[in-house]
C-alpha cells in the first residue's frame, strides 16, 4: 500500500490508499441466516401469540402484558438508582489526579507512564470538515497528546474529495499529536459493507503495519480507540486512560467504555427528542454504575492493539460493530474479555433535521441502525455452540445480557402494546370492569403504579440530564413553546419509546428474519 512521508519530521504525516473494483457481499451461510432471525421470529411469534390470545385467553396475554409492564417499571427505578450512583462516580472520578494515583499505585508488572501509546481511528463518511477540525481540537487537548497519541482519519473512497479532506487536516494538524496519518477505505472489496467496522478494520490493519511492524512500536504497549467523528472526550478521558491500562494485570483482555452525553447541540433539538437522548443517556450511564448489569461497549470505545490483533480486528461486514466486537474477542479469548467503567463521560451530537419530520425520520434510522445489533444474539448462540470448551454458565450470562434488551424491545413491546390493547378491543367488557372495580383490581393496580413509577423516573433522569448540560447560549432563550414541549414529553415518554425504540427495533429484527440487507447511512447531526 503506497504511502508517502512528511520527510525527517518527528511527527509522521502519512496516508494509506487502497483501489479495488466494485464487489459485494456474499450471502451469510444458511445456519447463520436462521440464527440472525431469532428476535425477528420472536417479535413476530409474541405478535400472533398476543392476537390469538386476546380472543382465546384475553385474561393470560393481559396478565403477561402488565407483569411485562411491572418489570419495565421495576427496570425504570433501578437504572435511576444506579445512574445516581454513576454520577457520583463522576465527580470522583474528575477530581482524581490519575499520574499521582499511578505512582502510589503502579506495580512491576505496570507499564511505565511513558511506554503507553494510543491509537485514535476517526472513522468519517461525508462529515463536514469543521466536525472534524471540533473533534481534532478536542483531542489535541488531551494528556501528552503531542508525545503519545497517533491519530488516523479513517476515510472512504465512496466520499468524493475524502483524499483532499484528509490531506487538509493531516497539514493542519501535524505538530498537534505524535502522528497523525488518514487511510482511505476502497470501495467494493470482496466480502465487506460501506460501513464503519469495515472503514476502521481497514485503518486499523494499516496503522499496526505502519508503527508496530516498520517503527518498532510496541504493540503490547499501545491502545487502540475508535470513536465517532463528532465525539468530543472528556479532558481527562486518555489521562485516566494511561492509568487504567497501564496497571491493569489483564490489559489485552479488557475494553474501557464512558458514558455518553448527547449534549454537544442539545440547545438546537427539541425537548421531546432531549427527554428520549436524556432516557438513553441514563440507561448508559446505569449500564456501567450497577454491580447487577453486565455492561457493553457503546459509539466509542478503547482496547489494546494486542487484543484487537489476536481477534482478527473489526469484521467488514458489520453494522453495530461495538458488540460484535466485544463478542468476537470474548471468544478469542476463551472468555476472559471483560469490560472496564471510564466514569468521565464523552459528548456527542443528537440526531436532528431542517424540519421537525426530518429530525424525526433521522432519529428513527439512527436507533434502526443501532437496532441491527440484533444480529449479535445468534451470533453468541453461534460462538457458543462453536466453543463448547468455554464455561457455559459465563457465556450464557453474555448471552442473557446481550438477548435481553434486544427482545424486550421487540418482542416485548409486542405483547406490552398489542397484548393489552387488542384484548380491550375484542372484550370491552374487562376495561369495563378494571374501570369500575378500581383500586380493588390488581391488574388495574399494577397498570397505574407501573405508568406512574416510569412517569417519575422521566423525570428524574430529564432533572439529572439538566444538572450536568452545558449552559444555554444567551441568543437562544427559553421559548414558551419549549416549556410547553418539555412538559408535555413526560406522560408521552411511553409514545416516544414506541415510536423510537420499539418499531426501528421491530423493523431491524423482520429484516433480519426475512433477509432484507440494511444500507448503513450517516444521519444528520448538525
Amino acid at each position: 500500500m503506497p504511502y508517502q512521508s512528511s520527510g525527517g519530521r518527528r511527527n509522521n504525516v502519512q496516508f494509506g490508499v487502497g483501489h479495488s473494483v466494485w464487489g459485494g457481499s456474499p450471502p451469510p451461510p444458511v445456519s447463520e441466516r436462521t440464527l440472525d432471525g431469532i428476535p425477528g421470529c420472536a417479535a413476530w411469534i409474541a405478535l400472533l401469540l398476543s392476537l390469538v390470545a386476546a380472543v382465546a385467553f384475553p385474561y393470560a396475554i393481559l396478565i403477561l402484558a402488565v407483569l411485562l409492564g411491572v418489570y419495565s417499571a421495576i427496570r425504570f427505578l433501578f437504572a435511576g438508582i444506579a445512574n445516581f450512583m454513576g454520577l457520583r462516580r463522576v465527580k470522583a472520578w474528575e477530581a482524581t489526579d490519575w499520574c499521582t494515583r499511578y505512582k502510589s499505585e503502579a506495580g512491576p508488572d505496570s507499564l511505565p507512564w511513558e511506554d503507553v501509546h494510543h491509537i485514535v481511528i476517526i472513522p468519517n463518511y461525508k462529515e463536514d470538515i469543521d466536525t472534524l477540525r471540533q473533534t481534532l481540537d478536542n483531542l489535541k487537548e488531551q494528556h501528552r497528546a503531542r508525545q503519545s497519541m497517533t491519530v488516523v482519519l479513517a476515510m472512504e473512497a465512496a466520499e468524493t474529495g475524502s483524499y483532499e479532506k484528509g490531506k487538509c487536516l493531516q497539514d493542519d494538524y501535524r505538530d498537534a499529536f505524535a502522528n497523525i496519518f488518514f487511510t482511505v477505505h476502497p470501495r467494493g472489496l470482496p466480502g465487506e459493507m460501506q460501513c464503519k467496522s469495515a472503514n476502521q478494520a481497514w485503518a486499523a490493519r494499516w496503522v499496526k503495519r505502519r508503527l508496530v511492524d516498520e517503527l518498532g512500536y510496541n504493540i503490547d504497549h499501545i491502545l487502540v480507540t475508535t470513536m465517532d467523528a463528532d465525539t468530543l472526550w472528556h479532558r481527562d478521558h486518555f489521562y485516566a486512560l494511561t492509568y487504567l491500562f497501564a496497571v491493569h494485570p489483564h490489559r489485552h483482555e479488557r475494553f474501557w467504555q464512558a458514558p455518553i452525553r448527547y449534549h454537544t447541540n442539545i440547545w438546537e433539538i427539541s425537548p421531546p427528542m432531549r427527554l428520549l437522548n436524556a432516557y438513553s443517556g441514563a440507561f448508559e450511564l446505569a449500564y456501567l454504575a450497577a454491580p447487577w448489569w453486565v455492561p457493553m461497549p457503546m459509539s466509542s470505545y478503547t482496547l489494546s492493539l494486542r487484543l484487537l490483533d489476536s481477534s482478527g480486528y473489526w469484521d467488514p461486514d458489520v453494522i453495530a460493530d461495538e458488540w460484535h466486537m466485544f463478542i468476537k474477542a470474548y471468544f478469542a479469548r476463551e472468555g476472559a474479555v471483560k469490560l472496564e467503567r471510564v466514569f468521565l463521560p464523552f459528548s456527542a451530537y443528537a440526531t436532528t433535521g431542517d424540519t421537525i419530520w426530518q429530525s424525526v425520520k433521522n432519529r428513527y434510522l439512527q436507533t434502526l441502525r443501532h437496532a441491527w445489533g440484533s444480529k449479535e444474539v445468534g451470533y453468541m448462540v453461534a460462538k457458543i455452540l462453536e466453543h463448547p470448551e468455554i464455561e457455559f454458565v459465563t457465556s450464557f450470562h453474555l448471552l442473557f445480557r446481550v438477548a435481553h434488551d434486544i427482545l424486550l424491545a421487540g418482542a416485548g413491546w409486542v405483547i406490552m402494546t398489542v397484548g393489552s390493547q387488542v384484548t380491550f378491543l375484542f372484550h370491552p367488557e374487562i376495561l369495563t370492569q378494571l374501570t369500575n372495580e378500581n383500586i380493588r383490581n390488581p391488574i388495574f393496580v399494577a397498570l397505574q403504579i407501573s405508568f406512574l413509577l416510569i412517569l417519575i423516573l422521566a423525570i428524574v433522569f430529564w432533572y439529572q440530564d439538566v444538572s450536568v448540560r452545558p449552559p444555554r447560549p444567551a441568543n437562544r432563550p427559553q421559548t414558551l413553546l419549549e416549556r410547553f414541549l418539555t412538559l408535555v414529553s413526560f406522560p408521552l415518554m411511553l409514545v416516544l419509546t414506541l415510536i423510537f425504540v420499539a418499531l426501528p427495533t421491530i423493523q431491524a429484527q423482520t429484516r433480519l428474519l426475512v433477509g432484507i440487507p440494511l444500507q448503513f447511512r450517516v444521519t444528520k447531526k448538525i
